[in-house]
């Protein structure tokens, strides 16, 4: 296990990349589904677009430099985790190592295993506790998710003229974005059928632009 791997959480994994795409999504449709399209003039779908836009790039540098602030947190505490184990006997870095591990994981390991993990901390080469390259790579691949996120639910205001037809037009996008990020979680976690998680997620992104446009969308 390479200190990158084992110390960062290196660039975006698959979680990371469609949650991050279904954060974005979400942001803009509910921004321009806030658009009164009964009354809504060239003007106005303009403003709501320029507003998407602005909110999910403001989001999208937040959530960035969020990644940065959590992964130098957790780099530095496996550093520390790391010291801890190289000044101590092997019982006690095992009790080191399983008070850093969640509760459902520490419940299945065993000596083995934990033994295996202290011998990977004793191998690290003065493991560093700053960010690395691959680091700043991840949150920019967040900020840009994020903001590109945006542009399927604005490009129907862009090619076509009459603005219901245009909402109707962004809203299928984002359910079908909706099935397909889904799909992908779904598969990722091994689910037997990946596609009724996709059908689950477009569900529930069609429940939610049901309420956005209760509230006026």
């Amino acid at each position: 296990m390479s200190e990158a791997r084992f110390l960062g959480r290196g660039l975006l994994d698959p979680i990371d990349r469609v949650s991050e795409v279904m954060f974005g999504l979400l942001m803009a449709v509910s921004i321009v589904g806030a658009l009164s399209i009964a009354n809504a003039g060239q003007q106005d779908v303009r403003t709501a677009l320029i507003a998407a836009l602005g909110c999910n790039l403001a989001w999208g540098l937040v959530d960035a430099v969020m990644f940065l602030v959590r992964t130098l947190t957790e780099r530095t505490r496996n550093v520390s985790l790391a010291r801890q184990v190289n000044g101590a006997a092997p019982d006690q870095g095992h009790r080191a190592i399983v008070a850093t591990l969640p509760d459902h994981v520490a419940a299945i390991v065993g000596d083995a295993e934990l033994e295996g993990m202290r011998q990977r901390l004793l191998a690290l080469q003065a493991p560093s506790s700053g960010l690395h390259g691959e680091d700043y790579l991840a949150a920019l691949g967040i900020f840009l998710l994020v903001v590109l996120a945006t542009f399927p639910i604005v490009i129907p205001f862009l090619v076509i003229d009459d603005a219901p037809r245009a909402m109707q037009a962004s809203r299928l996008i984002t359910v079908a974005m909706l099935f397909v990020a889904g799909f992908a979680l779904g598969r990722y976690a091994g689910h037997a059928r990946p596609a009724l998680a996709g059908l689950f997620m477009a569900l529930l992104g069609a429940a939610l632009i049901a309420a956005i446009k209760a509230l006026g969308g």
